[in-house]
């Protein structure tokens, strides 16, 4: 039964959800020094790397949530620490989120593994890295579970994977993030999406896109009604949300992987907390901490004990994945 303790107890400001999920964005600032590689996909497109090296024989692929990139705080935050602890990092810029827009009218969505097993095919034959773990974080988090659980031929190189604040069931979240209590959040990532897809249709006129809709959208199904559904191809919304979702993948999962889900994310509905396929297959494990957030997972006001979540990642790595730096 890999349901795993997770003992979390933050100072009361942070038992919040909402407390948690904000400071984390804006007041855990960090600097990283990454160099960058531009990988050409086979699609003529691009993909942004952003790798922090420390001569170590491990590296850690990590993969940003909606509308992230290396560039965020929590990405920041885990490559540091991460290095500081012996491991290489590579940061996967999804597609137009690298501070570019990409070449495509394609861009990203919660379940295009395709491009994730491309960088993972590019890492494994390109390095002489022994083992390669996966950390995604939101919708990165749903990529990790669904390439682990959807690709039958994976390198051997991938040792394991860890997803954190996932929303595996995307239907339910979806109904999850549009509530009242969401709105700030839902306010900004509109934000920045509306502008992107107004450019994509700019720079492709056989897009007929309804700007009049995107412009007045107040939910994520408004723009992808608009843009997500039609451009990759799912008959609707709410297809893509079925298929697009990594909870079916999970009981397919064969290498050590860990879903870090706190029981306070305001993004997550009751059927993120896949309690039974955690009970049904060996290899997932399933941390539910009564605290955290939505990538939260802060501690107090001391940045230097902030490093809970992080801790936990490299727990997980040690014990359960078995590899070292």
């Amino acid at each position: 039964m890999p349901i795993v303790t997770a003992h979390f107890n933050p100072l009361l400001p942070f038992k919040s959800a909402h407390f948690s999920t904000i400071y984390r964005p804006l007041f855990m600032k960090s600097t990283i020094n990454y160099q960058r590689k531009r990988i050409t996909t086979w699609d003529n497109d691009f993909i942004d790397l952003d790798f922090s090296l420390t001569g170590s024989k491990t590296l850690i692929l990590l993969i940003h949530g909606l509308e992230g990139s290396s560039q965020s705080n929590y990405m920041i935050n885990t490559a540091s620490y991460l290095n500081t602890s012996g491991f290489d990092t590579v940061c996967m810029n999804l597609r137009s989120c690298s501070g570019e827009d990409n070449l495509l009218l394609k861009t990203y969505h919660s379940g295009k593994t395709d491009d994730v097993h491309f960088i993972i095919k590019h890492l494994a034959t390109n390095s002489n890295y022994t083992n390669i773990i996966i950390v995604g974080f939101s919708l990165g988090g749903n990529l990790t579970l669904k390439y682990l659980g959807e690709y039958e031929h994976i390198s051997t190189k991938v040792k394991g994977g860890i997803a954190i604040s996932t929303p595996i069931d995307i239907t339910s979240s979806q109904t999850e993030l549009a509530k009242f209590k969401n709105k700030l959040y839902l306010n900004e990532f509109l934000k920045t999406l509306k502008p992107k897809i107004i450019a994509k249709s700019a720079k492709f006129p056989d897009f007929k896109l309804n700007k009049k809709e995107v412009l007045n959208a107040t939910k994520l199904w408004h723009l992808e009604k608009q843009y997500t559904a039609p451009i990759f191809g799912f008959k609707s919304p709410e297809d893509y949300w079925a298929k697009a979702s990594s909870k079916p993948y999970i009981n397919n999962i064969k290498l050590p992987t860990l879903l870090i889900n706190a029981l306070n994310d305001p993004f997550l509905s009751e059927a993120c907390f896949p309690f039974k396929e955690a009970t049904s297959n060996t290899n997932f494990y399933l941390a539910t901490p009564k605290y955290g957030g939505h990538v939260g997972f802060i501690t107090s006001f001391k940045t230097s004990k902030n490093k809970w979540l992080e801790n936990y990642i490299i727990k997980f790595i040690y014990e359960k994945i078995k590899v070292s730096f």
